[in-house]
């Protein structure tokens, strides 16, 4: 109990802390000596040459990727692009409608199937790969051991995904190594909560298919297992939490969620991180709980072994899904394990709340969080026209103790695409907020494959709608499949404003890689600038800096304006910045074609700017 209330004193303090933006410590002093840039892949669809998209198509009417399409010639193009990681969506094997009992895999009840090709976050054999994504299911594994070695061979680092929240509704761990048992082997399913249960149960109740807003799997068609029964009984709490036996069709109602020692009522039943742990390292929280190992849920060991078994292939990071849904101390737990094992793994999570982020990152010890909140919302809302970006420099500042760690996006796979009319209706207007994104901190940036070459996302696939790219349907990516050309991975087919999309996103990556400054200061020009009467309301703007490099950067977010105007670069940043005054040629690092000058006086910068409608200027001022 009293570790309970010290812990509670302790995330206390800590929340208490990011409010007030009174840490010791305002700014992190870890930098990479690289800048991270994420390719996040749909593995999936990224080879799929096929481009007949019926909506709730079969693999054999729609097609699908496989690993084997990450040959050498796309990862070279996928690295050149300006990438140093790739997320390879969708791996863990999770239930699909596909029949593969010839090769000893039990088949999935389109009645908990999302799709016909199946949710990746209802993975059904962490132990395993998706059979789809293999040439010879019987040899998945072999086939993504080598796509680990063909991708290090390539200079990218591996991350995927796991998914600690939930599992898929019917979980059949058929690959187990020795002495790991299948999630709830040894649960009591008498009670609705044991603490080494590995799920919640109803008692005395069965599941029930959903049946809501008439829904019906694979879009009625008639199948031999969609007969809209499921056999569970006593049925399991479902992964979003709903503590029905029959679930919503809005539910997760195809994944059943995990016991990580939480009671019912949200009491924790398991050790608590003593006060001040938050400021120790990853060594102190292994030791912590390696001491009290025989204390944690059987489901902490479970995916903790998971973790590390894939840490022992090759896989250099994970992705984890619904990261917020899960006890933070959980998090001390696995990640310190997984970092004794490999001190560089890179590991990301998606979180939607801010004010746990600090505690997820130095009490959980994520290096990474989903940065979607507060700039993906702020640019969204800006390239929409409901605000003026000038709440960018909120942002920053209240996170400017952990910016580090605020992973960038414009797209993934569960947001619209920026070429979709439901989100810009044009890919180029998303430029700006690439730039922004790509520069304003230290943080990784993370693009969408077919985001570069502007990918609408509109077709019905069946299950997924448009707006987004299916990731529960068998489909192509038109735009994506005219870069693939065929498997040539050229280009061939992109027409030129596509090609024009690439070379910007290829050019803007590329920089970012190897740019200094964007492992250094940041000071915005924003507030300084507003008070001046030609000023535009559309444009943000900013300053990096460390002792090699120093940059200006300004972003026009209005795509049918063009701006003219003074940039005003204030005293005190001018100081920072060791500028005499005198006159300074300044070369865009972008497009590497622009010069202006940036004339100090009395210790004021000033430049003037002409910059077009959607573009961005990275100014580097010469020693």
């Amino acid at each position: 109990m009293k570790n309970t209330i010290l812990a509670m004193i302790a995330v206390s303090a800590l929340t208490a802390q990011a409010q007030t933006g009174k840490s010791k410590n305002m700014k992190e002093t870890q930098n990479p000596k690289q800048k991270i840039v994420v390719y996040q892949v749909f593995t999936r669809l990224f080879g799929n040459k096929n481009t007949v998209n019926k909506p709730w198509g079969t693999i054999k009417e729609n097609g699908v990727g496989k690993f084997s399409d990450f040959n050498d010639k796309a990862l070279t193009e996928i690295r050149q692009l300006g990438v140093n990681y790739i997320w390879y969506t969708g791996v863990p094997h999770h239930a699909v409608v596909t029949d593969y009992t010839k090769y000893g895999i039990s088949n999935d009840d389109p009645d908990v199937v999302k799709g016909r090709a199946g949710s990746p976050y209802a993975v059904k054999d962490y132990y395993n790969v998706n059979p789809d994504l293999a040439n010879n299911p019987e040899k998945r594994l072999e086939e993504f051991e080598d796509l680990i070695k063909r991708t290090h061979k390539n200079g990218l680092k591996v991350i995927i995904d796991i998914v600690p929240n939930h599992i898929a509704r019917r979980y059949e761990g058929k690959n187990n190594p020795k002495k790991v048992k299948d999630f709830g082997a040894d649960d009591n399913k008498e009670v609705e909560y044991d603490k080494n249960n590995d799920f919640y149960y109803i008692p005395g109740q069965a599941f029930e298919v959903p049946t809501s807003d008439g829904y019906q799997p694979l879009g009625g068609e008639k199948h031999p297992l969609s007969d809209g029964k499921f056999d569970e009984n006593p049925a399991k709490w479902t992964g979003n939490g709903s503590r029905a036996a029959k679930p919503d069709s809005n539910d997760w109602y195809e994944t059943v969620k995990i016991n990580y020692g939480v009671r019912p009522d949200g009491l924790k039943e398991f050790p608590q991180l003593p006060y001040g742990y938050e400021k120790q390292d990853i060594e102190a929280h292994f030791k912590f709980w390696k001491e009290r190992e025989k204390e944690v849920p059987s489901s902490w060991k479970k995916f903790r072994d998971i973790a590390l078994y894939w840490t022992s292939k090759g896989v250099d990071g994970f992705r984890y899904d619904m990261a917020e849904m899960v006890p933070v101390e959980f998090w001390s737990y696995m990640n310190s394990a997984i970092k004794m094992k490999n001190p560089d793994a890179f590991l990301l999570a998606e979180i939607y709340n801010p004010n746990e982020y600090r505690n997820y990152i130095h009490i959980g010890k994520m290096d990474y969080l989903y940065d979607k909140v507060d700039l993906y919302d702020k640019l969204k809302d800006v390239i929409q026209g409901k605000s003026n970006p000038d709440g960018i420099s909120d942002i920053q500042d209240r996170f400017n103790d952990i910016e580090h760690h605020l992973l960038h996006f414009l797209e993934n796979h569960d947001e619209q695409r920026i070429a979709s009319p439901e989100f810009a209706g044009n890919a180029h207007k998303g430029k700006p907020m690439a730039v922004l994104s790509a520069a304003i901190s230290s943080a990784p940036m993370m693009i969408y494959f077919g985001q570069e070459v502007g990918e609408p996302g509109k077709e019905d696939a069946g299950f997924g709608k448009p707006s987004r790219t299916s990731i529960f349907d068998y489909v192509g990516v038109p735009n994506h499949q005219r870069w693939m050309n065929d498997g040539k991975f050229d280009g061939g087919k992109l027409n030129k404003e596509e090609r024009a999309l690439r070379d910007f996103y290829q050019r803007l990556l590329n920089f970012a890689l190897t740019a200094p400054a964007l492992n250094g200061e940041f000071r915005e020009l924003q507030r300084a600038n507003r008070s001046n009467g030609n000023y535009p309301q559309d444009v943000y703007s900013f300053v990096r800096f460390d002792d090699k490099q120093r940059l200006i950067v300004i972003c026009n977010f209005s795509n049918t304006k063009s701006s003219f105007f003074d940039l005003r670069i204030p005293s005190d940043v001018v100081k920072e910045l060791k500028l005499a005054d005198g006159s300074y040629v300044i070369r865009d690092q972008l497009y590497a074609k622009s010069t202006i000058k940036l004339n100090v006086a009395n210790g004021v910068g000033k430049i003037q700017v002409t910059i077009p409608p959607s573009e961005s200027f990275i100014y580097e001022i010469n020693k």
